[in-house]
């Protein structure tokens, strides 16, 4: 069953609607939400539209849509097929009511919790995947979800700090590449100084010696 769901922009990870869980299911999800806010740090506009992240006893479904991430936290053995097309009826209702606001500078994190009531109606409509209207869903050739990407939570973590840890060591070369340059250039003006400062600086001394001399006298 779909048992919470949490919606963010994806440019900066602002949470903006969240189902209101029962006490039981919070204390269950505690972990399982922390996980999904680090996803939703990771993500950005070039991730997978859509995509399945196996953790544990569940399996957290996203997708993206308008620059918004809608991500639900499943049991296991949850059907993929209706975990992505209640997303989708989600991100369709979502867009419709606030699309124009998404952007909205100063936007306050869960300033669209009152979408909760449609996510809780929505919701229950997908919790039977016995339902005659799910059954009918799930025969449907509405999309392919064999070709939507599953991967390992514990995989997507360590990649993304690998990946962290590897764009701070480029940037600190970047640095270090830039003050050897400008040690290097000094370096070489000091080195000039040296081997020409002293024969300009008599040459000059002359020419001033021999201005003097014949100028003046």
């Amino acid at each position: 069953m779909v048992k919470t769901t949490m919606i963010a922009r994806v440019s900066d990870a602002l949470p903006l609607a969240a189902s209101i869980d029962d006490e039981q299911v919070e204390v269950e999800l505690k972990e399982y939400k922390s996980q999904a806010k680090l996803i939703f740090r990771k993500l950005n506009m070039n991730s997978e539209s859509r995509c399945s992240i196996e953790s544990g006893s569940y399996v957290f479904h996203y997708i993206i849509d308008h620059g918004v991430v809608y991500l639900c936290i499943c049991e296991r053995n949850y059907p993929r097929k209706l975990a992505f097309t209640y997303l989708d009826d989600l991100a369709k209702e979502f867009f419709m009511s606030y699309g124009n606001e998404i952007d909205r500078p100063g936007l306050r994190p869960y300033a669209f919790a009152r979408f909760d009531t449609f996510m809780q109606n929505t919701k229950r409509l997908y919790q039977d995947t016995r339902t005659q209207s799910n059954l009918t869903k799930l025969h449907e050739d509405l999309q392919d979800v064999t070709k939507i990407m599953t991967k390992n939570m514990e995989d997507l973590l360590y990649r993304g700090e690998t990946l962290d840890n590897l764009q701070g060591k480029s940037e600190l070369l970047l640095r270090d590449s830039a003050r050897y340059r400008k040690t290097a250039r000094d370096v070489n003006l000091q080195a000039l100084y040296r081997k020409y400062g002293p024969p300009i600086i008599v040459g000059f001394v002359f020419m001033l010696v021999i201005y003097w001399r014949f100028w003046w006298y």
